[in-house]
């Protein structure tokens, strides 16, 4: 029999609801606060981003409430500012040393006063949090500014924003200023609450060297529906970008006796490498884990290079090496060990360091052989969900043991699955091994983070690269020395110009590339490239000295997981001084944030690691005000798992006599109804700027038959002699009566090939219909899977997972991306052929209909088994009785084609067209 639980646990479980009661209900307008005002105001100037998100909010009621001002900003962001202004009155944020501040928290806290330490971090955000009571229709404004240096990963820069007022806002607006001198080379925007109706709310304008995106709904745009008070805006914003480059990539921006160096050359050619995959197989990846590793295990060995070498170590409590030696990524080997990595099963324990020795052993082995060219990059990728139980456990000699090993001869990545993990041990253990650490997230994109980090690693351009300076030009300069650059990244090196320096400012950076040494050389006049950014209105001032001191203090951070001793003091004291003197929240320090008299004084904010236990939990550190009848609460971690996302939930259509769909083509002079059997298809546009739903359009059908007596008046009655075409195709110009087309084949196969659109679409046709349909877009680049289970979008090498029928809404150069709330995606522009993907469930099996529309624009070249018939098409004059046959031809080929009614949409209504069986 269980014991019973001991009385502080059951305080818990007693106070747990009210408090999570207080986080949802205090900002609703029903309790008297609303939200007049809401602004997002943010500035990104050579890729440092300024950020002021403003709230103006009004107590509605007769009593005092209680407002909450709440904000997810990007995991990488520094706070530097919050200010509260109440009856004219400024209640600033403080940020202090952390045991200073912490000081002062448990002060009130020992008062009986209900001060706060709140911080929590996610996937890719962390959330800031202040509570303050209101009077009777007393005002407050709540101001936070944060600040980021955007990272260039996977070949673009991302700026994120999380929208979630939580009700509907009178003046809702973000602005986002870009300013990039050498010029914006591409600008996309991405958001998952816009729709076609919000669209008209975002505009965009852009010139070579600044962009400007401003998003300001009105509060009928805003609303879910006409008879809801609930807001649509839930979710992210997204930007992203790259700029223009020279041949050398490189360019050094100045302000203000600041400099910034960004380095990512072009057109170089990709170094050979020889990686060493090592995958935990213990019983703890057991599941979904172990089915992710595997499915992105395959689609990496897939992308490997032929100059490449590679093996495979799974581990458990024993290490098993796949081959003898590293083997030449040939079509052969990797056929091999694609079979090899479709058979790993998980059980065990979990030897880390046998694991990681043996394949720092085979990268030896191989070397003293002289198997490893000599201007290859040699990697370790190792992958693992939880601690060493198995052979060496402790942790610092695992380090010690892998270090000494390596000998600064490879490279060590470090990927923890899931927040089981010991990821400071990970983090150190790929730090003093020239690597890095990530955290892959327990959730249905797994296998595509999985992928995502390799193709971060997968092409090394540059070894061993180093930057040189005048040393009479430039002092406190940044990280100057990088063992790999990889394509899709960029190296960034800030500084201080001296003020007696020269007028022009030298630079040299030098690296191995294939086979050769290579050398960057650059001079900059000074006096002109401080003009840039001296009068420009829409960028924040003096912004290179703060994007100095938050580059450095991020360094001094990432040196500190690898230090020990006076080393470690000594980049901790740097650290935390810069932090006081920008006024960071970093790791080092607090805000506090204090309150008019008689409330709770006290708030502190402090900044989450990706390294702490609590990475990815909730932490909720606030003692409540004791009060008669409720047990005192004096700490409360909550531990919350990300779950497994529902993956496109079946679309259920109301299909009339028609439930097994297939695939069909219908022209623009069809009456066609089909709200009869898929009433959530949303109407066509009015608007000529709106994307067409429906004209042209390829839909799915039914070839079965409902039982008899079952038909409602919803439902078309399907003639007996009539039948369900799989295709029909409207042939833009054609004088003959529509194609229809019967897909025998079981396989997969080339609908449309088009090389004038840059367009391909493939499917895997089978029982009927589409197991799954990708569309690959040459411009901008672009590549669409679809399965009835989920939608992965690859732009460039970034990979994203989309559930169906969650609202998505993407800008692309000369495309647009939008899914709604029914699950249909269309892909879109000017001048294209538009495509439509939407999955459709039978209840029998899941299949996926594919749309069509604006066919003109198929060029005479277009290909493929659909694509044929929009080349030249020859008929032969009818034959046979009352003229029902004739024969078809396309590229030298003949169909022959019968003359037959066919069901259409609309209830009752047959057409005839011309049927062809391929």
């Amino acid at each position: 029999m269980k014991n019973p639980a001991p009385a502080h646990m059951w305080s818990i479980v007693l106070v747990l609801p009210l408090l999570l009661t207080v986080l949802q209900t205090t900002t609703a307008r029903k309790n008297g606060i609303d939200i007049y005002s809401l602004t997002v105001d943010s500035q990104v100037s050579s890729r440092f981003a300024h950020t002021v998100v403003t709230s103006r909010v009004v107590n509605r009621a007769s009593d005092a409430q209680e407002a909450t001002f709440q904000i997810e900003i990007p995991r990488k962001a520094f706070i530097t500012n919050f200010s509260m202004v109440i009856d004219g009155v400024v209640y600033p944020g403080i940020v202090k040393e952390k045991a200073a501040a912490q000081e002062q928290y448990s002060a009130a806290v020992s008062r009986g006063e209900s001060a706060g330490l709140v911080k929590t971090a996610g996937r890719q955000t962390e959330q800031f949090q202040v509570s303050v009571t209101v009077a009777p229709n007393a005002k407050i404004t709540f101001e936070l500014i944060y600040q980021e240096l955007l990272r260039r990963r996977l070949g673009m820069y991302e700026l994120l924003l999380k929208v979630k007022p939580q009700q509907l806002v009178k003046h809702l607006q973000m602005d986002i200023h870009i300013f990039e001198p050498q010029g914006i080379k591409f600008l996309e925007t991405e958001s998952t609450f816009m729709t076609q109706e919000l669209a008209d709310a975002l505009t965009t304008s852009q010139n070579k060297t600044r962009a400007h995106i401003r998003f300001k709904p009105t509060l009928s745009q805003q609303q879910k529906s006409q008879n809801e008070q609930d807001t649509i805006l839930d979710g992210d914003f997204i930007v992203r970008y790259d700029v223009d480059r020279s041949v050398s990539g490189e360019s050094i921006q100045i302000e203000n006796g600041y400099f910034v160096h960004h380095f990512a050359p072009e057109g170089l050619p990709t170094m050979p490498k020889n990686v060493v995959f090592v995958i935990d197989k213990s019983g703890s990846m057991t599941g979904r884990k172990i089915e992710q590793t595997r499915e992105a295990l395959i689609k990496i060995l897939n992308d490997l290079s032929p100059k490449d070498q590679f093996n495979l170590i799974v581990f458990s409590h024993e290490v098993t090496q796949w081959a003898p030696s590293l083997l030449e990524a040939s079509k052969e080997n990797l056929e091999e060990a694609t079979k090899y990595a479709s058979k790993i099963r998980a059980r065990g324990g979990t030897n880390i360091n046998d694991a990681v020795l043996s394949a720092v052993k085979l990268l030896d082995k191989s070397n003293k052989a002289e198997l490893l060219p000599s201007e290859s990059v040699s990697l370790i990728i190792l992958l693992t969900d939880g601690e060493p139980t198995e052979g060496e456990t402790n942790p610092t000699n695992i380090q010690k043991n892998v270090q000494e090993a390596i000998n600064n001869a490879y490279s060590l990545f470090c990927l923890g699955f899931g927040f089981d993990v010991h990821y400071p041990f990970l983090e150190k253990l790929a730090q003093d091994n020239g690597g890095l650490a990530r955290r892959i997230y327990e959730d249905s994109d797994s296998a595509l983070q999985l992928q995502d980090f390799y193709q971060e690693v997968a092409n090394p351009l540059l070894s061993a690269v180093a930057f040189e300076y005048s040393s009479n030009a430039v002092e406190a300069v940044t990280q100057d020395h990088f063992r790999h650059h990889f394509k899709g990244s960029e190296m960034v090196v800030a500084g201080k110009l001296l003020d007696q320096g020269p007028d022009v400012l030298s630079a040299k950076v030098s690296g191995k590339m294939h086979m050769q040494n290579i050398t960057f050389q650059m001079e900059t006049s000074i006096a002109p490239k401080e003009e840039e950014f001296r009068t420009p209105k829409y960028i924040f001032h003096n912004f290179m000295e703060r994007l100095w001191a938050l580059l450095t203090i991020y360094q001094k951070l990432e040196q500190m997981v690898s230090a020990s001793g006076d080393e470690l003091k000594a980049l901790e004291s740097q650290a935390l001084n810069l932090s006081l003197t920008y006024n960071f929240v970093t790791p080092l320090t607090h805000m506090v944030v204090t309150k008019p008299e008689g409330q709770e004084q006290f708030q502190v904010a402090e900044k989450p690691t990706e390294a702490g236990q609590g990475q990815g939990q909730g932490h909720f550190l606030r003692p409540s005000v004791h009060r008669p009848g409720l047990p005192m609460l004096t700490g409360l971690r909550l531990k919350v798992r990300r779950g497994v996302s529902n993956q496109g939930e079946a679309l259920q259509r109301e299909a009339g006599a028609m439930t097994l769909p297939e695939l069909c083509f219908l022209p623009d002079s069809f009456d066609l109804r089909l709200h009869h059997y898929m009433r959530k298809m949303p109407d066509p546009p009015t608007s000529a700027s709106k994307v067409p739903v429906l004209s042209s359009q390829a839909v799915l059908q039914s070839t079965e038959k409902k039982d008899k007596g079952s038909t409602t008046p919803d439902e078309p009655p399907k003639p007996a002699h009539s039948k369900a075409p799989a295709v029909i195709l409207p042939l833009p110009g054609s004088s003959v009566d529509q194609l229809c087309v019967d897909i025998s084949s079981q396989e997969h196969m080339k609908l449309f090939v088009d090389p004038d659109q840059g367009l391909l679409v493939e499917g895997v046709y089978k029982n009927g219909g589409f197991a799954s349909i990708e569309v690959h877009i040459e411009k901008p680049p672009l590549h669409v899977r679809a399965t009835p289970k989920r939608l992965v979008v690859t732009r460039d090498l970034r990979n994203s997972e989309y559930n169906w029928k969650q609202t998505l809404f993407s800008e692309l150069p000369g495309l647009k991306m939008i899914m709604d709330k029914t699950g249909l995606l269309q892909l879109s522009g000017p001048d294209r052929v538009n495509i439509g993907l939407m999955p459709v469930d039978d209840s029998q099996q899941e299949l996926l209909m594919l749309l069509v529309t604006d066919t003109q624009h198929f060029s005479n070249r277009t290909e493929g088994k659909l694509g044929q018939f929009y080349q030249g098409i020859v008929w032969d004059p009818p034959t046979g009785p009352d003229n029902t046959t004739r024969t078809l031809k396309v590229q030298g080929t003949e169909y022959s084609a019968t003359k037959q009614l066919k069901l259409k949409g609309s209830p009752g209504t047959e057409i005839s067209c011309w049927t062809v069986k391929i």
